[in-house]
Formats: structure tokens, sequence, C-alpha cells
């Protein structure tokens, strides 16, 4: 059933999935789709949980960098298949394992990394902040492709006189609009500059605990 209503979610959103429709497509009665959700906010929190499932945990060990690293791209990924579930992912209140199990396994790779608990949950909140903004983004730009991003581009600056956004048209036309750029790319060069700056920050709480301890 949830594999089902996901597939309806990629397809039409949450909008467009009801309990009746995905009745219909399993071949069976409405009511007995309630034995196993109470609800629409019910079968969100499943279908969340089965998006977190599909994101890889952040290995242990003390390499905590090259593991939120992978953990981040794995969750774009993920995000790029389910559109629909971006404002959603931290929004549930019965979470369910694989949610939890997420959560557990981010926590404790900071921790292991050497990150105290106050410092794990800034990082975190850091790094979630920039995934799914970036998301949140690029599934909202106007082109979907760089083919289209010159006619885009036209048409917005169409209507002002030349010249009068010098700084915008050097940006796309001496980058954005150059062959094979990809907007997707930028979401590793701001990753590693957001995991630099919490090395950084991390290296100077360790320096300062250990000078308080003494």
């Amino acid at each position: 059933m949830l594999r089902a209503a996901l597939a309806q979610a990629d397809e039409g959103g949450l909008e467009g999935l009801t309990i009746r429709k995905l009745a219909d497509e399993l071949g069976a009665a409405p009511m007995s789709l309630y034995r196993h959700v109470a609800n629409k906010d019910d079968l969100v929190d499943g279908l969340v949980d089965l998006v977190f499932a599909e994101i890889a945990l952040p290995p242990g060990g003390s390499n905590w960098k090259a593991a939120m690293r992978q953990r981040a791209i794995a969750l774009h990924d993920v995000l790029s298949r389910h559109r629909w579930a971006i404002g959603l992912m931290e929004s549930r209140r019965n979470p369910g394992p694989a949610n939890l199990r997420h959560h557990d396994a981010v926590i404790g790779s900071l921790r292991q990394g050497g990150f105290s608990i106050g410092m794990a949950a800034h990082a975190y909140s850091v790094l979630d902040g920039y995934v799914y903004g970036f998301a949140l983004t690029k599934m909202n730009l106007p082109f979907e492709t760089s083919d289209e991003i010159g006619e885009v581009a036209e048409s917005m600056l169409r209507p002002f006189p030349v010249n009068e956004y010098p700084n915008m048209v050097e940006m796309l036309t001496e980058h954005v609009m150059k062959p094979g750029y990809d907007y997707g790319e930028e979401f590793e060069y701001g990753l590693d500059l957001i995991l630099d700056g919490l090395e950084r920050i991390r290296d100077r709480d360790a320096s300062s605990r250990k000078r308080i301890r003494r």
C-alpha cells in the first residue's frame, strides 16, 4: 500500500493522493485501507519513513567529514526523486523507525567525529538547512535544463533598459549560460564550504574544551 502511495505522490504530489484513489489502484475498498492507516496524515508519516529508508546511513568512525558529505549527497539525491517530501521530512510528530534511525546515525557520526553534543546540533541544523534549501530552490527554478537558461534569462531582462543590471548579465553570460553548466553541480561546491567551516569550528571548540579542563 505504501509503495503504491509513494508512486502516486511522486507522480502527482500529495494533493492528488487520496485514500479512495489509492484503494482504486489496489483494487480494494477504501474502508479496508483504514485498517492500516488512520487517516491521510498517518499515510504521509509512512511515506516519509519510506523516503528516509532510501537514504544510506552515514558510516561510523572518526571520518565524520566524509560521512556527512556522503549523507548530504544521498539526501539530496533522494529529494530529487521525491520532490513532494522536501518540506515534510522534518515535520512529522509520529516519526517511523527509519526516520529515527537516520537521525540517530547522523548525530552518532558527528559525536564520533569529535563534536560536542551542542556542536553536533549546530552542525546538523546547518547541513539540513543547506540540503533542504538547495533542493527547494532547485525544484522551483524557472528552467529544468541548461538549454532553457538563455531563453529564460532573455525573457526576464527584456523589459528593462540595457545595462540596467550589469552584474546579473555578467554572471549569466560568463558563467551560467556557458555550455555544460548545471545548477545542480553548485550543490557539492557549497556543501564542501560548509563542511570546511564546520571542521574549523569543531577544532576550535575542541581546543577550548581542552583548555577549560586544564
